[in-house]
């Protein structure tokens, strides 16, 4: 199982950006359980993409 093309597009937009302001991607996992994408930033950003592609960031 691999992630949707609704939750791939968020990531590489959300990714990109991310990356130009010298913030590091520390994780990135698919939760096979939840079908969620996960992304660590830094040691405290936190950002969940769903399978619709809506972006969960806490």
């Amino acid at each position: 199982m691999e992630p949707t093309p609704e939750q791939k597009i968020p990531f590489t937009y959300f990714a990109s950006p991310t990356s130009n302001l010298l913030k590091t991607v520390e994780l990135t996992r698919y939760d096979t359980r939840t079908q969620r994408v996960v992304v660590l930033i830094g040691e405290t950003i936190q950002v969940e993409i769903l399978g619709n592609g809506e972006k969960i960031i806490r």
